[in-house]
C-alpha cells in the first residue's frame, strides 16, 4: 500500500479509538460521582463511643511535649470516627526533683500510675505513658497506636452516663452497665488552655501547651458488683487560680482490679 493508504488507515484507527474514549467519559463521571455520593460518612456525635485517654507527662520531661501534642490532637480532633475521645493528663511528681517543679504534678498521680504498672505487669513507671480505657498502654508520642487502641476500645460496650455539673455540684446518673467487678466512680476536674513557661530542667527555655491537666481527682461512688446502675452527687471545689471558662467535669467508672473502664462522660463546669 502506498504512503496515502497507510496515512487513510491510521487516521481511522485513530478516530475509532477517540470515538470509544470519549463516549465512555459521560459514564465513567457518573460512575465516580456514584461512588462518592455512596461513600460513607462519619458516625453522628451521638453515635461514637466514648473512649477514656489517660496521659502520665511531666513539664520536666524532655520527651513529653510530644505526647501532649498528641494528646490536644487527639481531643480537639477527634480522629476515630467511631469514638468520642475523652482526655486526662496527669502530671507525675517523680520529675519534680530533677531541675523543674512542675506546678500540676501531685504523688497521687504517681500513685496511679503505679497502680497500672502493677496491674499491667510493667517494669516501672515511665513518661510519657498513654493508657486508653485502663486496660492498653504505650509512649504517649505514638499517635498509630493511640489511634489503635482507642478504634478497638470503641468497639466494646459501656454503661451509659449523665454528668451534669453546675454551681460547684456535681449529679451523676449510671445506667445499663455491663457485667462488671466491684468499680470506683471518679470525677476528675480538668482544665484546658494551660501555657508554661519552663525556665529550668530538661525543657528549659520551652512554651509548654497543655489541655485535659487534671486539677483535682475524687473519688464520689462505688458501683457494686451487682448493680447496673447508681446515682451520686458530691460538692466540687474550685481552686481560685483555676480559669473557670476552661474547666470541665471528667466521670469515670474502673474496675478495681481489672483496672478496665466501664463508663465515662463529661460536662462542661457551669
Amino acid at each position: 500500500m502506498g504512503y496515502i493508504t497507510h496515512m487513510r488507515l491510521y487516521l481511522l484507527i485513530v478516530a475509532i479509538a477517540l470515538s470509544g474514549l470519549f463516549s465512555s467519559c459521560p459514564q465513567q463521571a457518573a460512575d465516580d460521582v456514584q461512588k462518592v455520593e455512596h461513600a460513607p460518612s462519619e458516625p453522628p456525635a451521638a453515635d461514637r463511643r466514648p473512649v477514656l485517654v489517660e496521659l502520665f507527662t511531666s513539664e520536666g520531661c524532655s520527651s513529653c511535649p510530644p505526647a501532649d501534642r498528641n494528646l490536644m490532637f487527639l481531643e480537639k480532633q477527634q480522629p476515630v470516627a467511631q469514638a468520642e475521645i475523652i482526655t486526662l493528663a496527669f502530671h507525675v511528681d517523680y520529675w519534680d526533683r530533677l531541675g523543674w517543679k512542675d506546678r500540676f504534678s501531685s504523688p497521687l498521680y504517681s500513685r496511679r500510675q503505679q497502680i497500672y504498672t502493677e496491674a499491667l505487669s510493667l517494669d516501672s513507671n515511665y513518661t510519657p505513658q498513654m493508657v486508653v480505657d485502663g486496660k492498653a498502654e504505650f509512649v504517649g508520642s505514638d499517635s498509630g497506636k493511640a489511634s489503635k487502641e482507642i478504634s478497638k476500645a470503641a468497639e466494646l460496650t459501656k454503661a451509659s452516663i449523665e454528668v451534669n455539673a453546675e454551681e460547684n455540684h456535681l449529679k451523676v446518673k449510671i445506667t445499663n452497665a455491663p457485667r462488671h467487678g466491684e468499680a470506683t466512680v471518679y470525677a476528675a476536674i480538668a482544665e484546658d488552655g494551660i501555657s508554661t513557661r519552663v525556665e529550668r530542667g530538661e525543657n528549659s527555655g520551652k512554651t509548654l501547651e497543655h489541655i485535659s491537666v487534671v486539677r483535682e481527682l475524687k473519688t464520689v461512688g462505688v458501683l457494686a458488683a451487682d448493680k447496673n446502675e447508681l446515682e451520686v452527687s458530691s460538692d466540687l471545689r474550685i481552686g481560685s487560680d483555676w480559669k473557670s471558662e476552661n474547666l470541665k467535669v471528667v466521670v469515670f467508672v474502673q474496675e478495681n482490679e481489672a483496672r478496665k473502664i466501664i463508663a465515662v462522660g463529661k460536662a462542661k463546669l457551669r
